[in-house]
């Protein structure tokens, strides 16, 4: 293909501003795309002017959005509002999930459906989510046809690699990503109350959680803000990954998990149940008895472990940076055969 036609092939990716160095999930998911498909098509990423934040700062991105627009654009996630001056007909809008609309009730609630879901689905051409679940929450607050979504699951970081180690069952080292309310940390230190056993915990904790873990006489570190070489380091280090989330979109520390080949533990709903398939341990997250069942489980029972490191190869293939990249230029070829 010559340069000609890749100029006439420019996608423009939408980014967010992001709140804080350490949150560019979204900016390497989408750099991993752009390194991959550069022989296909010329990119350009337009980044969100100011933080999201406020309906007159929300107002100014909308309107440099649009003053940015090209031939085909790509919201890439979290500023999905942008859409309204974009030309929707030549506009694809990915929705990680719908998690900003739980336990809301309020105009605010209203506000986010409107200008996060209703409006951008119904004028984008053509909508992307990560996760069978999302779609399904995306179809229930929409009632968008479901031909209109494309599940295009999230690519994993090269950077995590298999490492198998010697299990250590009489002390292993259980690893928490994250401690959002959705992260269920108070049952999972009810869960694993008086087993012998370390808590590796990534995510800033507030001092209520510090004083359950007090109270529970749990032992723990704490670590926050650390690199994905870090992180790399902590999935190496464990013996067993706990996400047992009340809710997830997706549910990526699975399968990095998967990828490390350490077994994993988590909530039997939502996204998770469809990313993880066979290779996780599936609890009822509302159960800390069950909670508790399932990570004795995995720490006295050898062949369990290896039955999901095992299922953990097969399914972390789906998750490969090469296989999402060649969903995009599927999309991509269409939207563009589309404009013909």
């Amino acid at each position: 293909m010559t340069l000609e036609m890749n100029i006439k092939r420019e996608v423009i990716h939408f980014q967010r501003l992001a709140r804080n160095q350490g949150n560019f999930s979204l900016e390497f998911i989408f750099e991993d795309v752009r390194q991959r498909l550069k022989n296909h098509f010329t990119f350009r990423v337009v980044i969100a002017k100011y933080e999201s934040n406020g309906l007159v700062i929300r107002l100014r991105n909308t309107v440099y959005a649009a003053r940015h627009q090209g031939q085909l654009n790509h919201i890439t996630g979290d500023i999905h509002y942008i859409c309204l001056f974009l030309d929707g007909n030549r506009t694809i809008l990915t929705i990680l999930d719908c998690g900003f609309m739980i336990g809301r009730r309020s105009l605010k609630h209203l506000f986010l459906k409107t200008f996060w879901l209703t409006i951008p689905v119904r004028k984008c051409r053509y909508i992307t989510t990560i996760s069978e679940a999302s779609k399904s929450d995306i179809i229930k607050y929409t009632q968008c046809n479901p031909d209109k979504i494309q599940v295009i699951p999230v690519a994993v970081s090269e950077i995590y690699k298999p490492d198998p180690k010697a299990f250590n069952k009489n002390h292993p080292v259980l690893l928490q990503i994250g401690t959002a309310p959705n992260k269920n940390l108070e049952r999972l230190f009810e869960a694993i109350e008086g087993i012998h056993c370390q808590l590796v915990i990534v995510g800033r904790l507030n001092d209520h959680m510090l004083g359950l873990l007090q109270k529970r006489n749990i032992d723990y570190i704490n670590k926050w803000n650390i690199s994905m070489e870090d992180l790399n380091h902590e999935y190496r280090a464990c013996d067993i990954v706990t996400f047992i989330s009340t809710f997830e979109g997706f549910g990526m520390p699975i399968i990095e998990a998967n990828w490390v080949e350490r077994p994993v533990i988590a909530g039997q709903n939502s996204s998770m149940i469809d990313v993880a398939g066979e290779a996780a341990l599936l609890v009822n997250a509302w159960s800390t008895d069950d909670m508790r069942k399932g990570i004795l489980s995995l720490i006295d029972d050898a062949s369990l472990r290896d039955k999901l490191i095992l299922k953990g190869r097969i399914n972390r293939i789906k998750y490969s940076g090469e296989t999402i990249a060649g969903h995009y230029h599927k999309l991509y070829d269409q939207a563009f055969t589309d404009q013909l």
